[in-house]
């Protein structure tokens, strides 16, 4: 099984996918919309994920927004995906070091320290 990054669609089998024409992916490359692989001859060679990001350039356009405002949509689409995969991330990290601490035996070497509350105009009162 490929991958869905693996290209391997010619621009006019990409263009079919997508439902436009092969002229519109040319533009939409000369416009850093999408950026297709090349094969050792130098022809375009598009995705299962250049097809999907051809379809939402499509959706979007579709929605009345012009070539720098996809390309703006799309860019911050990206940058939120980043963000949730990294958040995923930390707090993996973060539960994996709450349950390390939870494993560890307390330290029998602290010394419990007395608190006390501080009112302003007023005397301190230890608390515990």
């Amino acid at each position: 099984m490929r991958s869905r990054t693996h290209a391997v669609y010619v621009i006019s089998v990409a263009a079919e996918l997508a439902g436009m024409h092969p002229q519109t992916l040319r533009i939409y490359e000369r416009r850093g919309l999408v950026q297709p692989a090349r094969s050792q001859g130098g022809n375009r060679r598009y995705s299962d994920v250049d097809i999907d990001r051809l379809r939402r350039i499509q959706e979007l356009a579709g929605e009345g927004m012009n070539l720098e405002g996809i390309r703006r949509v799309m860019a911050l689409e990206a940058e939120l995906a980043r963000l949730r995969e990294e958040n995923t991330e930390l707090r993996h990290l973060a539960s994996s070091a709450v349950a390390e601490a939870e494993r560890r035996a307390p330290r029998r070497d602290l010394v419990p320290l007395h608190q006390a509350v501080a009112v302003f105009g007023q005397r301190q009162h230890p608390m515990g």
